[in-house]
């Protein structure tokens, strides 16, 4: 009997990087805990990287940055009402200038969320390590946030459907899907419209998972870790809000 209890239980099987992105959307418990043994996340980056370089570059094709740039100006009169101040001749040179930064700052997205997902993993370090003395590496807090948020896969391939299937007369890459409380808010209304952009479907799904991957990481109560994950969110969703409502 002593030796029937002493027998450890069965471990279970190490995922590959690609059964964990599966694992993400089906099991996201079992995924996040693997991260224990491997925490690389080079797959799940090349997925995001891919995704919204293919969103970008249908957007492109089929709706134009010209068009896009115009639909980001209808939701910013200030910005509007600048352009429309100047000769007809400085008009177009300066749109022209909105529409090239466009097109780069678009195509050179996926280096902005990394960096963006780099600084989130920095700061959840500092929270669970230092504020509540845990041990985690770096390297899985980073895995944490490109694992949770693979949601933007989804979101990026509806977005390419509507596009593809005309729907892009009011795109924009701020909000390329009906997966959020926009509707209901009038524009002009900035700091709402903000709150309702950030409360946002694919947002909520990645943030339920973030606290999923680090509650599985550091045995925490999921409880806690969802109050560390939504109460940054919350800070930074007030905090864009308040820009937006000031320089819109």
């Amino acid at each position: 009997m002593t030796s029937a209890a002493a027998v450890p239980p069965p471990q279970p099987e190490p995922l590959s990087q690609v059964e964990r992105v599966v694992e993400t959307f089906i099991a996201p418990t079992k995924a996040f805990t693997d991260l224990r043994r491997s925490a690389n996340w080079l797959v799940p980056l090349l997925l995001i990287i891919l995704a919204t370089e293919a969103m970008v570059f249908v957007a492109d094709r089929k709706v134009g940055f010209e068009k896009i740039t115009e639909n980001n100006l209808a939701m910013r009169p200030k910005q509007a009402s600048q352009l429309d101040q100047l000769s007809p001749e400085d008009r177009a040179k300066r749109m022209q200038t909105i529409v090239n930064i466009t097109a780069y700052a678009s195509y050179g997205s996926p280096m902005i969320v990394i960096i963006f997902l780099l600084i989130i993993a920095a700061i959840y370090l500092g929270s669970f390590n230092f504020g509540l003395g845990m041990e985690l590496t770096f390297n899985q807090c980073i895995a944490v946030c490109m694992y949770s948020s693979l949601p933007i896969l989804v979101k990026d391939l509806l977005a390419i459907v509507v596009l593809l299937v005309g729907g892009g007369e009011s795109f924009t890459f701020e909000n390329p899907v009906a997966s959020n409380l926009t509707g209901l808010i009038d524009p002009s209304s900035h700091f709402l419209y903000s709150l309702a952009l950030q409360a946002d479907l694919f947002m909520l799904w990645t943030l339920v998972l973030t606290g999923m991957g680090f509650a599985c990481l550091t045995k925490l109560k999921r409880s806690t870790c969802f109050g560390i994950v939504f109460g940054w969110w919350i800070a930074w969703v007030l905090g864009i809000s308040g820009f937006s409502a000031a320089f819109s």
